[in-house]
């Protein structure tokens, strides 16, 4: 699974398999912890994280939803700006 972005001790992961295809997230690991997040709502789908780092990446994911759309339909990955 590729890294897209890593801040403040959080990495931002996504994977491009069929079976990992509806509905389009994400995936955040910080410390322990890893959750999937939906990319269209911010939403946690699987997992958790602590709320502190949970809205950094809610923060992130609104800055860059269309990328990570447009990302998760083509299949291409690219590198993201972290969250300064």
């Amino acid at each position: 699974m590729p890294a897209i972005s890593n801040f403040y001790g959080i990495i931002i992961k996504i994977y491009f398999i069929q079976s990992e295809h509806n509905p389009p997230h994400i995936h955040a690991i910080y410390g322990e912890y890893m959750s999937a997040i939906s990319i269209a709502t911010g939403k946690i789908l699987e997992g958790d994280l602590p709320n502190k780092a949970l809205n950094l990446v809610i923060e992130w994911l609104e800055l860059h939803r269309n990328e990570l759309m447009k990302m998760w339909e083509t299949q291409e990955f690219k590198k993201l700006p972290p969250l300064v």
